[in-house]
């Protein structure tokens, strides 16, 4: 029999161990593979790939692009096997280790790298690269061609936003696009290069994983970022005026997290236009992240139900309505163009019976987080474990969250701490909250279980991945050689075996 219970770990890219600044898609990425195979794992969960930037904080839910990668994940340690770089070169740029992502240290050495890389291949190295590059231009030219006008434009215009560049770039003045095309060929030829080397490295991690039967859960934000390649491109797709300054922000009105509701900067879509070209925009943001990821969780996915629109301008979320979004309709044209539909919906927060009806009609498999399950009228709350049901993923908590750890002894209050005991009929201190939550996620009767690599760990709330509504000190938690060893890799097979997973 086809043993359908399975469970993951949650990690991103970026908290791979490294010495360059940031996790990156070489040796580290496919030990990691290595380790879950050890660990009877059967998947990897991780957050968004796509380009982040300094504005945003690095958050990978504010992408400069819907559809680019990350250059930052490109490890220089596979160019040195492509033949780009040399070994001496890359352990020149090596830094001491530590605990936490360096965005801007990562960055510079990156820079430098590629740079270093393009030059050779420009001047003949790797030429068995060539072919595969060309047909990666052609196959990637829906929205390569875009990002690569995009980021050069923005270095012409000073690294402003696109709403702030000069009349003819930011409104796309074909004269001056033609001008850029022809003045900077060679600095749009260096940027395809670098998406062709992420999307390289790229699939050949995914082969590996898949070929050792670890399935890759990706994660799809809801909205882009203002300053964008997709917003500069398709402006008629968003909430945004005849000069480019939005008019309708997306947001969430009051919750656990922010009394203000949270602002986050981004347009929301005009779903009339997007309907009347059936969605196409969307389907091509689909297709591509299909090709990266076995499975998708739909960051979000309420807002397919209906959004909460804020006014421009406004200082904090209150003031927003629930906008209706396109439903079924849209979840139809996905159908019909793809047959199966590889989501997850990430159904949590403000639901309604109407997302819940969404997402049972195309029969999405759901999210259950145990962390959200205790506290006054616990035996009720549907992220219970006895209320689980079959098609969902139950996790101890997600990159939102605390760590489970950091949860118990900081965020908890005592009615939730008692209801814990109350509900595993023994004391719980804080040291095993994470174990406990774990256990009990493994037994649910969902099919699937994924835990953050922190509460595999046992980490406090220091290793907190993201505290919403904040801007400072967020996305940077990092594993360090070593860190991971064969006391978690016995601990989750364990897990595994005991509960069928």
């Amino acid at each position: 029999m086809i043993n359908e219970r399975g469970a993951g770990i949650l990690l991103h890219i970026s908290s791979l161990p490294s010495v360059f600044g940031i996790g990156d898609l070489g040796p580290e990425a496919k030990n990691f593979a290595d380790f879950l195979v050890r660990s009877h794992q059967k998947y990897w969960q991780l957050l968004p790939l796509n380009p982040t930037e300094k504005a945003q904080q690095h958050s990978p839910y504010s992408s400069i692009s819907s559809q680019a990668g990350n250059i930052l994940f490109i490890s220089p340690h596979l160019l040195v096997e492509e033949g780009l770089l040399h070994f001496s070169e890359v352990e020149a740029s090596a830094l001491p280790e530590e605990a936490i992502t360096d965005y801007e240290q990562a960055k510079k050495i990156k820079d430098k790298l590629l740079g270093l890389a393009w030059k050779n291949y420009s001047e003949g190295a790797a030429n068995h690269l060539k072919n595969d590059f060309d047909t990666f231009k052609i196959l990637a030219s829906r929205w390569l061609n875009d990002f690569a006008l995009y980021e050069v434009l923005k270095k012409i215009n000073g690294d402003q936003a696109w709403f702030d560049w000069n009349e003819e770039h930011k409104h796309r003045g074909a004269n001056a696009l033609l001008q850029v095309q022809e003045f900077h060929a060679g600095e749009l030829e260096k940027i395809k290069f670098f998406q062709f080397l992420f999307s390289r490295q790229w699939e050949q991690l995914k082969k590996y994983c898949n070929q050792q039967g670890i399935r890759l859960i990706g994660d799809l934000p809801f909205y882009v970022s203002y300053d964008s390649a997709d917003v500069w491109s398709f402006p008629q797709f968003f909430s945004v005026d005849r000069q480019g300054k939005m008019t309708g922000v997306a947001g969430v009105p009051p919750d656990a997290f922010s009394d203000g509701g949270q602002l986050w900067g981004m347009p929301v879509f005009k779903w009339e236009i997007l309907r009347k070209e059936n969605y196409a925009w969307w389907l091509e943001r689909l297709r591509r992240n299909m090709e990266l990821f076995d499975f998708i969780r739909l960051d979000h996915f309420r807002a397919f139900s209906a959004y909460w629109e804020v006014p421009a301008g406004s200082l904090n979320a209150k003031n927003g309505k629930w906008q209706p979004g396109p439903g079924i309709d849209f979840f139809t044209a996905v159908k019909h163009e793809f047959g199966q539909l590889p989501f997850i919906a990430e159904d949590l927060g403000d639901i309604d019976n109407p997302v819940i009806h969404l997402r049972e009609q195309f029969h999405l498999p759901g999210m259950k987080v145990l962390q959200f399950a205790f506290g006054a009228g616990f035996s009720r709350s549907e992220h219970i474990p006895h209320h689980h049901e079959k098609n969902f993923i139950v996790y101890t908590g997600t990159h939102d969250n605390n760590t489970t750890r950091g949860w118990f002894d900081n965020d908890a209050d005592e009615l939730t701490r008692r209801s814990m005991e109350q509900y595993t009929g023994h004391e719980v201190p804080a040291s095993d909250a994470s174990s406990v939550l774990s256990r009990m996620a493994y037994a649910s009767v969902a099919s699937t279980v994924i835990l953050p690599m922190q509460d595999v760990l046992n980490l406090d709330g220091t290793a907190r991945m993201n505290l919403p509504a904040t801007m400072n000190n967020n996305w940077i938690w990092k594993l360090i050689t070593g860190q991971l060893n064969e006391e978690h890799e016995m601990m989750l097979r364990h897990l595994a075996v005991t509960y069928n997973r």
